[in-house]
């Protein structure tokens, strides 16, 4: 081979501070295109964003120059910082600290991704996978 090549995906889960009901509907999609903006800027893909009030979901081509927990750290921040300081000042809003982070196979992206943009009817319905779902015993609830 030439060339590298790579195919990392990651499927990254977290949640507001305590679980709060913080991602409202009128700050819901700031918060994503900030995800969003910072993704790009890191040079990752985004396939997919997603969750409901307490918690988001990404779905992204991950580059192998990046380290994980230095990219969801700035990828949180980010979208934090936007929030309390340009959408919303004066407002708390705040992440907590941990995550989760999942390999995604090539063979699984659209499914990974189909779960993540579909998030409020899986909630609503409690068709959740709870591997990838903040529950009560999981380590980054």
């Amino acid at each position: 081979m030439r060339a590298n090549f790579t195919q990392l995906y990651l499927h990254f889960v977290w949640a507001t501070w305590d679980r709060l009901p913080l991602i409202t509907p009128d700050i819901q999609e700031f918060i994503y295109a900030a995800i969003i903006g910072e993704c790009n800027q890191l040079g990752c893909t985004v396939i997919a964003v997603g969750g409901i009030e307490d918690h988001v979901h990404l779905l992204i081509g991950f580059p192998p120059t990046l380290a994980v927990s230095e990219t969801i750290k700035q990828i949180k921040g980010s979208s934090s910082h936007l929030i309390t300081h340009e959408i919303n000042p004066g407002k708390f809003f705040k992440w907590q600290g941990s995550y989760g982070a999942f390999t995604v196979s090539y063979d699984a992206i659209d499914n990974v991704a189909n779960y993540i943009r579909n998030q409020a009817i899986h909630h609503s319905q409690t068709s959740i996978n709870p591997t990838w779902e903040l529950t009560p015993n999981s380590p980054f609830s």
